[in-house]
């Protein structure tokens, strides 16, 4: 039987630590088939948003003393949301855009799925099929270098070349899998409290002309990159969060994905492997209240960011890290994203036509909904630290919320196979930003009270100076 929203937000409430009466103040509004897929889609990306303007309303209450306010999720608004970066328009032109070599591609034994949209990441597929010079078809030419190849072959070629190729399986065969057996056993979200009680708390949240900020005062730290950590740091942003993200010179980005994922939030530029890079976010640590990364586990350890560590030289902090795939486990280590994610754990063999070509999910569900959890899991730590100024640390994954996905297939029952188009302009925001005129998706969640919008358009990326104000 397929999973209504609600009970998809009660059990991502109860991971989050919430207590289960809450849950009563989130309503679910508009069909369940905005984001049409066999695997109940929609019913995730309301339960993940619904979770994230909980833990908002939470936060408020407990910070002003008043009544918790209502949230409502409405399923079209969600799936705007959800698909943002097909709605973002500058000066009226469509952005960004998955490049053509990602995408499934047939080996001699299987499908591998493989991601070309960073140059770095094409380079190292041109180098793991010694593709040389510029093909008039790049796509093409790299189906054919990979189809006489095994998927075990084209793996390891493509990743011993610091490239990312992963292998389309079967939900049985994932389960089967060394990292997916432990996977589906892992719970959606771990939260734990860490550090000594500390004189941290936040004041009465602030308002604006009328409009409750729930997170206003809250300084975060933002090193993540791409889609998942971007939208759990924009959400914090969008409920007066003072964000800052810090990215490596060295590392290209996006610009389409900056102007998705950077409404509210500061750029700025640090080299960390440096020590003038460490020494500035030294300073910028000691001022901060909320750290979010976007590493394979142990990486923190290398820039002084390890949990422990900063939990016993700034207690009261609340940190949070998003991987791929979630650990320990043989993928630990491993990149990935969420197109990626869902070739291994089943996701793409499911959302199949009915034929051997693999599927997708109508969004990249997986980042997002993994975003509004972790963003839940920031907002939840810093309503138990009002209690005692304890900090907490975070733990979020896409091959978890995967699995969470998964447990939830119901193979006798789905909604038509077809896309139903949502009407996109009532959610969409207008801003005049230095780069033009944007407009973009609106959050999935309202808040009684609270802000609409974005109280500021993104700022070029890398332009702000990587300091507090």
């Amino acid at each position: 039987m397929r999973p209504s929203a609600a009970l998809l937000l009660d059990e991502a409430w109860r991971s989050l630590g919430g207590d289960p009466a809450l849950a009563a103040h989130v309503s679910f509004t508009g069909r369940a088939d905005t984001l049409p897929a066999r695997l109940p889609v929609t019913e995730l990306a309301q339960a993940t948003a619904g979770a994230a303007g909980l833990a908002a309303a939470e936060f408020a209450a407990v910070r002003s003393g008043a009544p918790l306010a209502t949230v409502t999720v409405d399923s079209e608004a969600t799936a705007i949301a959800f698909t943002s970066e097909r709605h973002l328009r500058l000066n009226g032109r469509p952005q960004g855009g998955m490049d053509p070599l990602s995408k499934f591609y047939v080996c001699a034994d299987g499908v591998v799925r493989v991601h070309g949209n960073y140059p770095h990441h094409r380079d190292a597929l041109f180098r793991a099929l010694e593709i040389t010079g510029t093909p008039d078809d790049p796509a093409e030419t790299v189906a054919l270098a990979l189809l006489p190849l095994s998927v075990a072959e084209a793996e390891e070629r493509i990743r011993n070349a610091d490239g990312l190729a992963f292998a389309v399986l079967t939900p049985d065969e994932w389960r089967a899998h060394p990292h997916g057996s432990q996977v589906a056993d892992d719970p959606l979200l771990t939260r734990r409290r860490m550090g000594a009680p500390s004189p941290r708390r936040a004041g009465g949240p602030a308002s604006h002309d009328g409009t409750v900020l729930p997170a206003s005062g809250i300084r975060v730290l933002d090193l993540t990159r791409v889609i998942a950590g971007p939208v759990a740091t924009r959400t914090l942003a969008h409920l007066g969060a003072d964000v800052l993200r810090i990215d490596s010179p060295h590392l290209p980005e996006l610009p389409a994905q900056h102007l998705d994922t950077g409404l509210g939030k500061r750029s700025a530029l640090l080299d960390l492997g440096t020590p003038e890079g460490i020494a500035v976010l030294d300073e910028l640590l000691a001022d901060t209240e909320v750290v979010v990364t976007g590493y394979r586990p142990g990486v923190p350890a290398r820039f002084g960011l390890a949990p422990e560590v900063l939990a016993a030289r700034h207690p009261g902090i609340v940190t949070a890290n998003l991987s791929a795939w979630g650990g320990p486990g043989p993928w630990a280590q491993l990149r990935g994203f969420d197109s990626l994610v869902q070739g291994p754990t089943g996701i793409a063999w499911i959302e199949a036509d009915g034929d051997d070509r693999p599927g997708v999910l109508p969004a990249q569900a997986l980042d997002h909904g993994t975003g509004y959890l972790l963003a839940a899991g920031v907002l939840r730590s810093l309503t138990e630290r009002q209690a005692d100024g304890r900090g907490s640390h975070v733990e979020v994954a896409l091959a978890r919320t995967a699995a969470w996905l998964l447990r939830h297939h119901d193979p006798e029952e789905h909604l038509p196979g077809f896309p139903r188009r949502v009407a996109a302009a009532r959610h969409l925001g207008f801003k005049v930003a230095e780069q033009g005129e944007l407009a973009y998706a609106l959050p999935p969640f309202a808040l009684k009270g609270g802000p609409a919008d974005w109280a500021a358009a993104p700022v070029p990326w890398g332009s702000s100076p990587a300091a507090w104000w």
